[in-house]
């Protein structure tokens, strides 16, 4: 029997948050476990979301692959590149914790630019949010290394201009898709001018893969389709789920655990955002 469409849509809402999340997984799995490089992972998780993703809107009107812009792919390229560099050394629900805040302040502090008015709750939450944020930043024992969070906030400011540079572009997959092509002969420089020592071990090219194919390609695709049968602040809602469903997946496969610090700041990041979106919604 089939679904019927709200069950539909959380199904398939629910799956594209695991890609998500997955995506962080795979890659410190690949580089904290296995012998290959981040700009080869880069590479390869882009490359084979690019063919995933030119073969779900191949049977289109032919246009994915001049959709999208060398700036979005830029974006995104320096989004994948920091994302991998990143994960090198931050453990996994740090890192999606950052990134995840990293992009929600970008595009709020633009919408703030752009003269967006915030009631004083969404104040609250966006303090709330910076302050989760720099909480991971601040020095300590239990730091994380400040090198990976920079680099995670890096990735996180460049997701935030991918975003905003896909507004009102047209079909979300194909510009998905035209920008994936447009990546990976970015993404090939860095490996023809600094090759890496050694071969990337099969494992490690497996994760890659999958991040691309899987958790990249094929979850963006879920993602838009859930999309059509979300309101926009149950869709930003749900992402919070993101960074917990890392820390668990982190948990249980890399025995990786969640400390004070880390714990807190996910408390005031995802609270934050979460009254953000609540006030977007009231005034919605």
């Amino acid at each position: 029997m089939p679904l019927s469409t709200p069950a539909r849509t959380l199904l398939l809402t629910w799956i594209a948050m695991l890609a998500f999340a997955g995506n962080s997984l795979l890659c410190r799995l690949a580089l904290a476990t296995t012998r290959i490089d981040a700009v080869s992972f880069t590479l390869l998780r882009l490359a084979s979301g690019a063919l995933v993703l030119a073969l779900l809107v191949r049977g289109r009107d032919g246009a994915w692959s001049r959709a999208g812009s060398w700036a979005g792919a830029g974006a995104l390229f320096g989004y994948a590149a920091a994302f991998s560099f990143a994960y090198r050394q931050l453990p996994t629900a740090t890192g999606a914790l950052c990134l995840f805040g990293a992009v929600q302040a970008s595009m709020i502090g633009y919408g703030l630019w752009r003269g967006e008015r915030l009631a004083a709750r969404q104040w609250l939450g966006f303090a709330c949010a910076l302050g989760g944020l720099l909480l991971l930043l601040l020095p300590g024992v239990s730091a994380p290394p400040l090198q990976g969070m920079l680099l995670m906030l890096l990735a996180g400011v460049a997701w935030g201009v991918y975003s905003l540079l896909g507004r009102g572009g047209g079909d979300p997959t194909q510009l998905t898709a035209g920008n994936f092509l447009r990546a990976v002969p970015l993404a090939l420089l860095p490996l023809l001018l600094w090759p890496p020592a050694q071969l990337p071990a099969a494992d490690g090219v497996a994760y890659a893969v999958a991040s691309g194919a899987l958790a990249s390609g094929i979850g963006y695709a879920i993602w838009y389709t859930a999309l059509r049968g979300l309101g926009a602040a149950t869709a930003a809602t749900v992402q919070l789920s993101v960074p917990l469903l890392a820390a668990v997946a982190g948990w249980l496969l890399l025995g990786e655990a969640l400390g004070w610090r880390t714990a807190l700041a996910a408390v005031a990041i995802l609270g934050g955002i979460a009254l953000v979106i609540a006030g977007r919604q009231r005034a919605g």
